[in-house]
């Protein structure tokens, strides 16, 4: 059963991803990227900013954007490497994966050109398969070595999570860990708090994190559990209102509804042989919290409910 392709209003061709129970997911070819995940009811999960530049070669803020080979400025390619602002393909061959044959998954694919290994001289397959299912967005992102020398690189899945309020959001599964903090020039602290709570800007990289992480948003009543695999570190990240004020492509006041916690390998690079294969996988789900004296069950939260 071949994508359901549409084409928005800027020509930029998107896959729409659908589930018995109403939910739906859209992916752009422009950059791989997740520009929506709705639930069953159609609210919207994830963040898109108000200002978002839909014209290539602009990246799109909001989604779930791919940042490969590089993060941010840590290397000597554009911010967040070029895979963001590349026009990728839909993959017909996903080997060694099966082939996506329904209307809630597709694989899609980023290869290497001419124009990349200038910038960047090694050739490889960047792969993203995006499965929808009840209550969850799964994405699995894979790197291939098709060069005939080894490379590295870094990665990252930047979640822009939609919330009621920031500063009624808290984050937890990342207390006790190390940190850089990219507002103090990368400085490495160890985080003190029990949980992660916003007051203002707010930019830090968190080190060998667990594998769930739970982003509780007291307003909605509802808990993001983000679990991730193959990308040890977190990225949690808000503009707050100086900085939202002066990016270009983001709304004024659009801070107070959103918050991103990636999923990325960043502190060590991943370390690819000829023809090896690295492969990461993040699923994202939405649970109601339970409220039980004003706080909620951390185990439930970090664990599960089930």
């Amino acid at each position: 059963m071949p994508p359901n392709i549409v084409h928005d209003a800027e020509g930029l061709p998107r896959i729409i991803l659908t589930e018995p129970n109403g939910s739906s997911a859209e992916v752009l070819l422009y950059g791989g990227q997740v520009v929506s995940w709705k639930n069953e009811r159609r609210k919207e999960l994830l963040f898109m900013s108000s200002k978002a530049n839909w014209k290539p070669p602009k990246p799109i803020r909001g989604g779930i954007p791919v940042c490969f080979p590089q993060f941010g400025n840590l290397g000597s390619l554009e911010q967040h490497g070029f895979a963001r602002n590349r026009m990728w393909m839909v993959d017909s061959d996903p080997s060694p994966l099966p082939p996506a044959n329904n209307q809630s998954s597709v694989d899609i694919v980023l290869k290497s050109t001419d124009e990349d290994l200038k910038i960047w001289p090694r050739c490889f397959e960047l792969r993203l398969r995006v499965t929808l299912s009840a209550g969850k967005l799964t994405l699995i992102p894979r790197v291939r070595n098709t060069d005939n020398k080894a490379f590295s690189f870094m990665f990252a899945l930047c979640n822009y999570l939609s919330v009621s309020d920031i500063s009624e959001v808290r984050v937890e599964g990342l207390e006790t860990l190390d940190y850089f903090d990219n507002l103090i020039n990368r400085e490495r602290f160890t985080e003190q708090a029990d949980a992660i709570t916003f007051d203002g800007e707010f930019e830090r990289v968190y080190l060998s994190t667990p594998t769930k992480i739970a982003i509780i948003d007291h307003e909605k009543k509802r808990t993001f559990e983000l679990w991730k695999d193959g990308m040890p570190d977190a990225v949690v990240w808000n503009p707050w209102d100086k900085k939202a004020k002066a990016l270009p492509d983001l709304g004024d006041e659009d801070y107070q509804s959103m918050l991103c916690v990636d999923s990325a390998a960043i502190e060590t690079p991943i370390m690819l042989k000829p023809f090896e294969e690295w492969k990461g996988r993040q699923e994202i789900s939405t649970v109601s919290s339970s409220y039980c004296s004003g706080q909620l069950d951390p185990r439930k939260v970090l664990y599960g409910f089930h």
